[in-house]
């Protein structure tokens, strides 16, 4: 086995395991977000889109405190 083969073999092996990582991480996820204390991504991945001073917040947080 010359050192191109190898190359390509481990080439292949190591695209075969990101993938896994990636759909296994994708998984993770979507688990969670069904869960009661998981945390919706998607809710957050807004920012990146409304991420102007006037854009209403994505979570508003509440005042337990009183003053």
């Amino acid at each position: 086995m010359d050192l191109y083969t190898f190359s390509a073999y481990a080439y292949f092996f190591l695209i075969v395991f990101l993938v896994v990582v990636l759909y296994s991480y994708i998984y993770h996820l979507y688990k969670n977000r069904k869960s009661a204390d998981g945390i919706d991504y998607e809710e957050y991945a807004k920012m990146a889109l409304n991420d102007d001073l006037g854009d209403t917040p994505v979570k508003l947080k509440e005042n337990d405190k009183e003053k």
